[in-house]
């Protein structure tokens, strides 16, 4: 298994970071993938319930369920379909700052091809920070 532990802070106050970064169309360049929502959540567009869809490359597209959302302080999902990692859970925590917000954003992950997590590791953990770096520019 593999783990990344992200703590990013923003400019932003939580209800605007929460709000960019809760909208699955928002996640493209998080994730450096091609993100297109399949399904609202049970009650709220984004919450529980949601499920996007992730294209990177070439590679067979995969969706992700949101299994929980409060709104400004969590969001917990999951790899529900069509990916080689597996046991993937990824929780993001919301925190304000006083002046801004923080991040902690925690995924955890294995592979069904033996060392695979280990590639996939680094370019996720490289292409989401690079990319918290534009929220507060965007949200």
């Amino acid at each position: 298994m593999q783990r990344i532990e992200i703590d990013h802070d923003f400019s932003l106050p939580v209800d605007r970071v929460y709000s960019y970064l809760s909208e699955h169309e928002n996640l493209g360049p998080l994730f450096g993938a091609k993100v297109a929502r399949v399904r609202d959540g049970d009650t709220e567009r984004n919450g529980a319930g949601s499920v996007r869809q992730l294209r990177i490359g070439l590679l067979p597209p995969f969706e992700e369920t949101v299994t929980n959302a409060v709104p400004n302080e969590r969001i917990d999902y999951y790899i529900s379909k069509g990916s080689p990692l597996r046991n993937h859970r990824g929780s993001m925590r919301f925190s304000s700052t006083g002046t801004g917000s923080h991040l902690n954003y925690v995924i955890e992950f294995g592979a069904v091809v033996p060392g695979l997590d280990r590639i996939v590791k680094p370019v996720l953990e490289g292409n989401i920070r690079k990319g918290l770096k534009s929220v507060d520019r965007l949200a």
